[in-house]
C-alpha cells in the first residue's frame, strides 16, 4: 500500500525485454514493493543507487511506457504517517491531458481518463495520477480537473505535464469496492 505522497524523482536508465532499471536514491532491499509512475512494482535488483523491477505484459497493458523521469514511492510500513490516501499502486488505465493552465502560483490540469473510470471520478475525491495522491476539483461528463501546488510541482514529474500527455491513473479503490457490492440491476 502506498499514500501517494511521492518522495522523489528517479531517472529511467533503461527499459528492455520487460526489464526496467531506475536510478533513484529510494532505499530498497529485492522483494520490496515500490511504485514508480503509479505502479506498483517489486524490486529484483538493487546495485548501486539502481533498482531494477521485472514489469508484467498486464501492467504493460494498462499503464503508460516508463520514460524519462518517474515518481518514486516506497511501500508504506507499519507506524509510517499516513498522508495522501489509500494507493494500491494498481494502475487503472491511462489518461490524456486536455490542459495545463496557470492558476495563481500553481496550475489547473484537466484530465481525460477512459469512459469507464469517469463514474469512479467524483467532486472532492481521490485520484492518483503517475503516482501522485491529488483531490479532484472539479468533474463533468467528458473528464476532470486537479489543481495543483506549488509544492507538488516542485517534487513530482507533474511540472512538466502539457496537452496531450498521457498519465497513469488509478482511481479510489473504495468506489470500486462499492460498486462491485452494488445489486446488478444498481450498476451502470
Amino acid at each position: 500500500m502506498f499514500t501517494g505522497l511521492v518522495r522523489e524523482v528517479g531517472d529511467v536508465v533503461s527499459f528492455e525485454d520487460g526489464r526496467l532499471v531506475v536510478e533513484c536514491e529510494t532505499v530498497a532491499e529485492q522483494g520490496d514493493s515500490v511504485a514508480i509512475a503509479g505502479v506498483c512494482l517489486t524490486v529484483v535488483e538493487n546495485s548501486g543507487g539502481r533498482l531494477a523491477f521485472d514489469v508484467v505484459p498486464e501492467t504493460l497493458a494498462r499503464a503508460k511506457p516508463f520514460v524519462d523521469r518517474v515518481n518514486v514511492e516506497s511501500a508504506l510500513r507499519a507506524g509510517d504517517p499516513l498522508g495522501g490516501h489509500q494507493v494500491q499502486g494498481h494502475v487503472d488505465g491511462v489518461g490524456k491531458i486536455v490542459s495545463v493552465d496557470p492558476e495563481r502560483e500553481g496550475v489547473r490540469v484537466r484530465i481525460k481518463p477512459p469512459a469507464e473510470l469517469l463514474r469512479f471520478c467524483v467532486d472532492k475525491g481521490s485520484i492518483t495520477v503517475d503516482g501522485v495522491s491529488l483531490t479532484i476539483a472539479r468533474v463533468d461528463e467528458s473528464g476532470f480537473e486537479v489543481a495543483l501546488i506549488p509544492h507538488t510541482l516542485a517534487e513530482t514529474t507533474l511540472s512538466h505535464l502539457a496537452a496531450g500527455d498521457s498519465v497513469n491513473l488509478e482511481t479510489d479503490v473504495l468506489a470500486k469496492y462499492v460498486e462491485k457490492l452494488l445489486p446488478d440491476t444498481m450498476r451502470p
